[in-house]
């Protein structure tokens, strides 16, 4: 019986010591008008619409499209669940907000235009509009930011919402749009005044179910798609998260097996990445700028050989998950941190020049330079220097987080609240395994037995 006591009592303090560091750090943030990393002063903003700067100043405007946490309900008014689309002037004052759909994903400029965007987003619908099921509606609507003016463009339904949701569409010309169908494992284009589709390719035509994900629910979770050309050719960029690839396909062709980057699991190489853009050769190319996301990393990789070799490697202490990663025309880099919040931008130097913290980004886009990396150079030609993060000063809890698999401590950052830090995250862990382990010894000691019996009741032996 001593020895029951004295599991009792350790246990006891370990509850108690848990749930005391989880409540200080819940009464320390609802007295901070800040569930967000980082400086509060955006998301204020975007709640009060004031018009003072918030963030520095660039010489263009900077359009920041969000995700949302909010995957148990889309009703939570935490900055993190909140999708928007924003755009920052060049004083760093709030240009334009908006909030009307559940998801924000890709965000392009237009062409031509000065403060014109597309953006692709998701909305899900009610049971009644899904024949009571549950749906999504994708789409891409096109926005002036200026006059707020907006047109859709075009939209699909796709069932469910988890996985099915589109994130990427990428513009070929003034009829046609090349889209990443999330939902049934594909690209396709589809010419918009008619709203025919003019071609497709399937993943399966090229990997087997048994790679990626599970398979048919997130098999491949195709996010990413880009027109190029490759040697004269129409082709797409594809990028295959499940596969950890970014595989190319010749429109008439299909796969072309010799250039695509990663393997499935190769996690060294790639580990669930998003938003890929191709460099070509005029540029310094053909080289691959991607957000490494589970890696916690931005990489680039250069094509020499008919072989990808990594040039450039970039990451600090706080980046979490990154989702986005252009090359500008001055030959900085824009990333999106989403579990993070901030989107930044990295000089030549490798030295972070400007920064804006916002509620789980998941696109930038500095218009007046093209859409993604399209006036940008190559890391190699630039001779960007690479950067490791500097966990040195991180505190003891912070060496903990940074010592787990990128995938937990993403997924520890992704579920749990923002004020929810490593310390107060490895209290959670804790006090839920205390918990557990303490009930299961008390059932175990107690030697009970439940029978079903009318009525029904606990026997003991």
């Amino acid at each position: 019986m001593s020895d029951r006591r004295t599991v009792r009592l350790s246990l006891a303090a370990v509850v108690l010591l848990a749930a005391g560091t989880v409540a200080v750090g819940y009464v320390a943030a609802e007295r901070s008008s800040d569930r967000v990393t980082g400086d509060p002063s955006v998301e204020q903003a975007l709640r009060s619409g004031d018009n003072s700067p918030v963030v520095g100043p660039r010489d263009n405007r900077t359009v920041v499209a969000t995700d949302s946490n909010a995957f148990v309900s889309d009703e939570n008014d935490g900055p993190r669940a909140q999708a928007e689309l924003v755009a920052f002037d060049r004083d760093g004052s709030v240009y334009y907000h908006e909030n009307d759909h559940t998801r924000y994903w890709d965000v392009d400029p237009v062409a031509g235009t000065n403060s014109t965007v597309e953006f692709v987003y998701a909305d899900h619908l009610d049971a009644e509009e899904c024949d009571g099921s549950v749906c999504t509606r994708n789409g891409v609507e096109r926005v002036n930011l200026t006059t707020g003016e907006s047109t859709d463009v075009f939209s699909r339904v796709t069932p469910g919402k988890h996985s099915t949701r589109w994130h990427d569409v990428d513009r070929i010309d003034d009829e046609r749009l090349l889209v990443a169908d999330i939902d049934r494992d594909r690209v396709f284009v589809v010419n918009t005044t008619t709203e025919l589709i003019t071609w497709e390719w399937g993943a399966q035509a090229a990997f087997d179910v048994d790679s990626g994900g599970p398979f048919p629910a997130d098999w491949t979770h195709l996010n990413d798609v880009e027109h190029v050309e490759i040697a004269g050719r129409d082709a797409a960029m594809v990028s295959l998260r499940n596969h950890d690839q970014v595989a190319f396909v010749d429109f008439e062709r299909g796969l072309m097996e010799n250039w695509t980057l990663g393997e499935d699991g190769d996690h060294d190489t790639l580990y669930e990445q998003h938003n890929p853009d191709y460099v070509p050769p005029e540029r310094g190319g053909p080289a691959l700028l991607v957000a490494d996301s589970e890696n916690g990393r931005v990489v680039e990789y250069q094509r020499e050989d008919g072989e990808w070799n990594r040039s450039w490697t970039w990451s600090d202490a706080r980046m979490q998950w990154p989702r986005d990663a252009d090359r500008l025309p001055n030959g900085h880099t824009l990333v999106t941190d989403s579990n993070g919040d901030r989107a930044f931008e990295v000089d030549r130097s490798g030295e972070v020049v400007w920064t804006a913290t916002i509620g789980f980004p998941y696109e930038a886009e500095r218009l007046g330079t093209g859409a993604e990396s399209a006036g940008g150079r190559s890391a190699a030609t630039l001779d960007l220097p690479s950067r490791e993060p500097d966990r040195a000063n991180l505190s003891l809890s912070g060496r903990a987080m940074a010592s787990l698999p990128p995938s937990v401590e993403n997924g520890i950052a992704y579920v749990f609240p923002r004020w929810v830090g490593p310390l107060e995250g490895v209290a959670v862990v804790a006090l839920v395994a205390a918990v557990l382990l303490w009930a299961r010894l008390e059932y175990r000691w107690s030697n009970a037995s439940v029978g079903i019996r009318n009525p029904l009741r606990i026997e003991r032996r």
